[in-house]
């Protein structure tokens, strides 16, 4: 019942997982990137969607999500 338009917290969980996945993604393709610039790049967005998924987090009150090693 959220009259206010707010999400739901199963939909801002799924939503964390989602930014996590974005993430590793894009860490994939930096892993197998050769061009240093583009590289650096791809670091980046994945490290943007990471902190969308622990701001979120944050918001909800749950732990930080995992970073890879």
């Amino acid at each position: 019942m959220s009259a206010g338009g707010g999400e739901g917290r199963g939909d801002a969980v799924k939503m964390i997982a989602e930014y996590l996945e974005h993430a590793l993604q894009f860490e994939k393709m930096a892993k197998d990137e050769t061009d240093a610039a583009l590289k650096e790049q791809l670091l980046k967005q994945a490290e943007a969607y990471r902190k969308l998924a622990e701001e979120r987090a944050r918001r909800l009150d749950l732990p930080a999500p995992p970073r890879s090693s």
